[in-house]
């Protein structure tokens, strides 16, 4: 779980993480492309692979060749445990007290 939190530490990889939800498949220059075009990232493309890796070795993202092409697809498995650790109640709901066995705020 760690790799996924150092990998979600970056803003520039959460933004990567952002345009393969918009658009899942991508190739490194369309990738490229709607970083600067939508966020106005002018990183290089070897700087941008490097974000990339360290998102798949979290397991974020998975790639796939296809001829002289690879494409990167979002997975979004590694963040459910953070999801299941933390979940989300609605506002005003009250939570069991573990020490009394009662509800609290």
């Amino acid at each position: 779980m760690a790799d996924v939190f150092t990998a979600l530490a970056d803003s520039t990889r959460r933004l990567i993480l952002d345009e393969l939800t918009e658009r899942d498949g991508q190739t490194l220059f369309e990738i490229c492309g709607r970083l600067a075009t939508n966020h106005g990232l002018a990183s290089s493309r070897q700087a941008i692979t490097q974000h990339i890796d360290v998102l798949e070795s979290a397991g974020l993202v998975e790639t796939r060749r296809e001829g002289r092409y690879k494409f990167h697809h979002l997975n979004t498995e590694p963040l459910e445990p953070i999801a299941g650790r933390w979940p989300i109640r609605p506002r005003g709901a009250t939570r069991p007290d573990p020490a009394e066995g009662q509800e609290q705020p």
